[in-house]
């Protein structure tokens, strides 16, 4: 054990030695190891940043949520059959008990319905603000933080009462903060609506989803006062409960569903079964590509850095040769001779792989605050880096390393 430690150590002192003494052979020779890291790396984090936040965003619609609608939420381009979803009837606030009664599985059953508008306070006016009218289960599916105030009461709920809960850009334009918010009275639709709570600050999206922080909601039954229901994009959001897969849910629905319809076995469905987990997992497949994509990029560069670190251990062979000669002389086996350059070359490639996690590291923090979009390297890219880098080393300085075991130590002491 501690010949092994001695034999790291001496091959750590002479990788830093030869980086020291030929500064820009060895960056230079390094450079294509520091690019392809920093291609793989980068590729990586911004891809895994990028699918972790499009996979929150799914989340928040709803875990283990299946949304009763009549449109089918598919992306078929123009082949997309509009014509015949167009003509299915849209759910209805009664159905949301039917649902109850004849799916066991069902958890909690939402029904909600939506607009736009402008909203007015004080001579201030906001455009195009999200208008969400939802029942009772909605808070169980789609859970809903406050930063101030409260959530609405069951009596709320009820009484069609005007209360609202407001998005965090709203409360912030309108009043400067949330806790100024609370009781003063908004106007939509020409309906005037008493805040109640502020949503706490959730932030840009990518795919769509609420948008909280622009939006407003309000109870249904006060809802269905402001606006056309079966002009509000009405749904209902199902949630089984944790321990039943959505697929499982999704197959006790279409029974419901298709009876509540009253529909006969030879006819078609009229009413479409959406679900999040779908979508997550559409996503994670299409990562897949863009992953291979950025390996095949970064692939080239390290191929090139390969030849390059290559380079750098047949030079220093050769400058090393009357050393080598000596040292087997004295006794030194072949096979440790192999391992201190195989060494070498791994530290090498592990200095020039650091350089291209730290270049990653810095330019994740500058598009984290260009954008607003946080990036991050994962410990486990951080691993894969390195592991790469020992391979790269490996496969780059076998060859050099051999030629360097089979010297011969009378020829190598002689040699200039």
């Amino acid at each position: 054990m501690r010949r092994t430690i001695e034999i790291v150590v001496s091959s750590l002192k002479m990788a830093l030695q030869e980086l020291w003494k030929n500064k820009l052979r060895t960056f230079l020779s390094l450079f294509g190891i520091t690019i392809g890291i920093f291609c793989i790396i980068g590729v990586l984090a911004t891809v895994n940043s990028l699918q972790q936040n499009i996979q929150n965003e799914l989340k928040s619609l709803g875990n283990n949520t299946i949304y009763l609608d009549k449109w089918e939420w598919s992306d078929d381009g123009p082949d997309y059959p509009w014509w015949k979803y167009v003509k299915r009837p849209s759910p209805k606030f009664e159905q949301v008990k039917q649902i109850k009664e004849r799916a066991p599985l069902a958890k909690y059953v939402a029904f909600f319905i939506s607009s736009t508008d402008n909203l007015d306070y004080g001579g201030n006016r906001l455009t195009n603000v999200n208008i969400y009218g939802c029942s009772e289960d909605y808070e169980h599916i789609q859970p809903v933080e406050l930063s101030a105030g409260r959530y609405f009461s069951d009596a709320e709920f009820a009484r069609e009462a005007n209360v609202a809960l407001i998005g965090f850009e709203i409360a912030d334009k309108f009043f400067g903060s949330p806790e100024r918010s609370i009781g003063k009275i908004i106007k939509a639709k020409n309906r005037q609506l008493q805040v109640i709570g502020v949503i706490k600050k959730q932030g840009k999206t990518m795919v769509g989803g609420w948008n909280f922080d622009e939006s407003v909601i309000v109870p249904y039954r006060f809802a269905r006062t402001m606006m056309e229901e079966r002009r509000a994009d009405p749904k209902i959001m199902i949630k089984g409960d944790d321990k039943i897969s959505s697929k499982t849910l999704k197959d006790e629905l279409y029974g419901a569903v298709r009876a509540i319809h009253n529909l006969s076995p030879t006819q078609e469905n009229d009413f479409s079964l959406n679900d999040i987990n779908d979508f997550s997992d559409a996503v994670g497949q299409a990562f897949v590509s863009i992953n291979i994509g950025g390996w095949a990029i970064a692939a080239l560069s390290l191929i090139v850095g390969m030849f390059g670190v290559a380079n750098i251990m047949f030079v220093t062979v050769r400058e090393r040769t009357n050393q080598i000669g000596l040292k087997k002389a004295i006794g030194a086996k072949s096979r440790v001779i192999l391992t201190e350059f195989l060494l070498e070359s791994a530290f090498l490639c592990i200095i020039g792989g650091l350089i291209g996690l730290t270049l990653v590291f810095i330019l994740t923090k500058i598009l984290s605050g260009v954008f607003n979009f946080p990036i991050f390297i994962s410990s486990n890219n951080m691993v894969l880096a390195i592991g790469i880098c020992i391979l790269v080393g490996v496969l780059a300085g076998f060859i050099p390393a051999q030629q360097a075991a089979r010297l011969d130590p009378v020829v190598a002491i002689r040699s200039k």
